[in-house]
């Protein structure tokens, strides 16, 4: 399985679903339009019962036995297959909330089975082709032949009472996404990352079953609970939704290993970052940037706040930030002006921001950071995840909770200065590189000066001011590289021996 081709098909299916989340609360359905099995008892520390019992057995990877003409389906074909809006769990129930199922097919061939809880009992989702249309190009399955569904989109009257937005979906191996309120699909999230970026190869950790716990009337808050399983982990998950302006998500894991986990991601994201002006030079194309995500931010443990423009770079990057209890990071959309993207179907600048919030003390380890090359937008190249120092050990159970803000911004109190925009050139002599920095103006940045280093080459001219057109502090300076092929850069604005910005990083490559 691949990342990108995950990606790529959960972004377009994505795209086509607009027009019926707009029409989804328009007519009356009960929620008996889905078939459903017998109930059985069902209480949350059953999940985490089934992980633990789980990851005493040998990994059995799951594959559904699909007919020809929907294993072999082209992303065009896959996104043909809609689920009927008229068909969606409680809609028209009064619950605040409503479902809708996911068919399997194309690269989804992993069997996801879904339970409704209610009352203390959960019942099997069991498969109807009425539930779906499919359209000119794909052969409908033969009547009554049981098929797995591959995952679920949820929604909500997030714009306007009238109808359900969708704003958060999971489907493929263990990504999600969710979207704030105005905001369309960007970046992912994952359960769990394993192996991203090593020599041996990264491993897909899935969902197998989901149970959704069926809301209370008028409910503002969700809650599924999942099971996951790959080859060296198994893990129980509950997940708490509560859809708005920035919509939270709480994720609780319980992971059971059964080998020893020593290249793990927690709060795993993933992202697209295409070019910006940073190396708009690469790519001939009208729009001055195209990207999910900006840049990295971290406040670490020690409340020191970090930015990194992220980059599209020649050969693939990984960085490490080492930290104590890190207080959050996630991927960030800074900029929001229509202008900067100039893309009237993509809107990038309606792409959300997730950020990573923990719980509790995470320890010793580092947010590391993967940038993979791409020229095409449709590839995810962005991955970033928190490390910890220490293995997670085979046959001992692994708990962490963390919170995921999916809207326009850091969830922040402080008045740091943020970084608003890098980019990078020639300079006027044509002998150097020129670097500017435009730093959101605030009131401590009165009398600051900016403090450049670099592990290599030779920093000059180094220039603050303000910029009256855009209200920024700008800070400009260039760099000799002296035949280096890697240069960190470090930059921040320093009043009275402390920061009064975030902590400008950037990885300079040939």
């Amino acid at each position: 399985m691949d990342r990108r081709e995950i990606l790529k098909l959960i972004g377009i299916i994505a795209l086509a679903s607009g027009p019926l989340a707009a029409s989804s609360a328009r007519a009356q359905t009960p929620q008996n339009a889905v078939p459903v099995g017998e109930p059985k008892p069902f209480s949350p520390g059953d999940v985490r019962d089934m992980a633990q019992a789980l990851a005493g057995e040998p990994f059995k990877p799951r594959e559904a036995d699909l007919p020809e003409n929907l294993a072999n389906l082209t992303y065009d074909q896959y996104r043909d297959i809609r689920f009927r809006p008229e068909a969606s769990i409680w809609r028209g129930d009064g619950r605040g909330f409503a479902v809708d199922l996911q068919h399997a097919g194309s690269i989804f061939k992993t069997p996801v089975d879904i339970f409704l809880v209610e009352n203390g009992e959960a019942r099997p989702v069991l498969y109807d082709s009425n539930l779906f249309t499919f359209g000119p190009r794909v052969a409908p399955p033969p009547e009554g032949l049981q098929l797995p569904y591959s995952g679920f989109r949820l929604r909500h009257p997030m714009n306007r009472p009238d109808y359900m937005d969708e704003f958060a979906v999971f489907q493929g191996a263990s990504y999600f996404r969710a979207v704030g309120r105005g905001q369309l699909y960007g970046l992912s999230a994952r359960g769990l990352a394993l192996n991203t970026a090593s020599p041996k190869g990264e491993e897909f950790p899935y969902f197998r079953a989901f149970w959704i716990e069926r809301p209370a009337p008028d409910a503002r808050v969700i809650v599924a609970y999942a099971l996951l399983d790959s080859p060296s982990t198994t893990g129980a998950y509950r997940f708490t939704l509560r859809p708005g302006d920035t919509t939270l998500v709480d994720v609780e894991l319980t992971l059971f290993p059964r080998v020893d986990l020593d290249h793990v991601g927690f709060g795993a994201l993933t992202s697209m970052f295409l070019f910006d002006p940073t190396n708009r030079n690469r790519f001939d194309d009208y729009r001055p940037a195209v990207h999910d995500s900006h840049g990295l931010a971290i406040w670490t443990g020690n409340g020191e706040w970090l930015w990194r423009p992220l980059a599209n770079p020649a050969l693939l990057q990984i960085s490490a930030f080492v930290d104590s209890n890190p207080r959050g990071f996630g991927l960030v959309q800074r900029r929001r002006e229509f202008d900067y993207y100039e893309d009237t179907e993509a809107h990038y600048e309606k792409r959300p921001t997730c950020w990573v919030e923990p719980v509790g003390d995470w320890g010793r380890g580092h947010v590391e950071l993967v940038e993979i090359p791409t020229d095409k937008e449709i590839n995810d190249n962005i991955v970033a995840y928190w490390r910890p120092a220490q293995p997670v050990r085979a046959n001992d159970a692994f708990t962490l909770i963390y919170r995921l803000h999916w809207g326009s911004a850091i969830p922040r109190t402080d008045t740091i200065a943020a970084i608003e925009a890098t980019r990078a050139g020639l300079n006027f002599a044509h002998d150097r590189r020129l670097f500017v920095v435009d730093i959101v103006k605030t009131p401590e940045l009165a009398g600051a000066q900016a403090e450049v280093n670099a592990s290599g080459g030779i920093v000059a001219n180094v220039v603050g001011r303000e910029n009256p057109d855009d209200r920024t502090y700008r800070v400009s300076f260039e760099l000799d590289t002296a035949d280096r092929d890697l240069i960190e850069l470090r930059l921040r604005m320093m009043k009275d021996g402390r920061s009064v910005s975030e902590t400008w990083l950037y990885r300079w490559t040939r």
